[in-house]
C-alpha cells in the first residue's frame, strides 16, 4: 500500500505494516496500490481507522509515519503475539507517539490461547475481530464485528479455540461535540465551513501526483 500526500510524505508498506497519518490543519492524501502490487497482484485486506482529535489539537501540524511489520514490537503472550503500534503493553512502548495517548495493537492468537488485554478504567475500548471467533470476558465475538464494553474492571480476558486476529486499542474519551462533513471532522458547523474554505483556497497544499 502506497501513501502520498500534499505534505511531501511518501512511503510503501508491506504486509503487516501500518500507516499513521495526522491530518491536523489539513492534508490531501492518497492510498493506492504500488506498481509492484499492480504487477504481481495477490490478496489485499486493509483496515482504516479515523481517530478524532480534541479541539485544542485540530490545527496541529500534519504528519505521517509508515511502519513495516519489523518496525513494530512483537510481544509474546500466552498462545500468541501482541504487535504494539502505539501506547504501552507489559512495559514496552510502541513506536508511534500518539498526540492523545491512544494505545493501538494487533493481537494474533493461536488455537487455545488465553490472554488478558489492558482496559484501564475510564478509557474507551476498541475491539475489532479481524479473523476467527474469540470470546471476550466470556462473550463470543464474530469475525468482522466490533465489540463494546462497560467500565467494569481493568482487563479484558480473550480466549479462542481457533486462530484469531484482533485489532485492539484504548484511549481517553474526548467528550466534545463532533460535527462532520465529508472528510472534515470538527467541533462546530462554523469550523466545518472554515475547513472547506481553507481547502478551496489551497491551504492544504497541492494534491499529490499519483504515478
Amino acid at each position: 500500500m502506497a501513501h502520498l500526500d500534499s505534505g511531501g510524505h511518501e512511503s510503501v508498506i508491506r504486509a503487516g505494516g501500518v500507516q499513521w497519518m495526522t491530518a491536523g490543519s489539513g492534508l490531501i492524501h492518497a492510498e493506492i496500490s504500488p506498481a509492484s502490487f499492480k504487477r504481481d497482484g495477490g490478496p489485499l485486506e486493509i483496515l482504516q481507522l479515523w481517530i478524532n482529535l480534541p479541539g485544542r489539537l485540530k490545527m496541529t501540524k500534519p504528519a505521517y509515519t509508515g511502519l513495516q511489520r519489523e518496525d513494530i514490537p512483537a510481544i509474546p503472550v500466552d498462545g500468541g503475539t501482541v504487535n504494539l503500534i502505539s501506547g504501552t503493553f507489559t512495559g514496552r512502548q510502541g513506536p508511534i507517539a500518539s498526540l492523545t495517548d491512544v494505545a493501538m495493537m494487533t493481537v494474533e492468537l493461536e488455537a487455545g490461547a488465553k490472554v488478558d488485554l489492558p482496559a484501564p478504567t475510564g478509557r474507551a475500548v476498541f475491539f475489532y475481530v479481524v479473523a476467527g471467533a474469540p470470546t471476550a470476558n466470556g462473550t463470543p465475538i464474530n469475525p468482522h464485528h466490533l465489540a463494546t464494553f462497560g467500565n467494569e474492571g481493568d482487563t479484558i480476558t480473550v480466549e479462542t479455540e481457533a486462530p484469531a486476529t484482533i485489532l485492539y486499542g484504548h484511549a481517553d474519551p474526548i467528550g466534545e461535540p463532533v460535527v462532520s462533513h465529508g472528510p472534515f471532522v470538527m467541533n462546530t458547523r462554523e469550523e466545518i465551513v472554515r475547513a472547506i474554505e481553507d481547502y478551496n483556497a489551497g491551504l492544504f497544499g497541492k494534491p499529490p501526483v499519483i504515478r
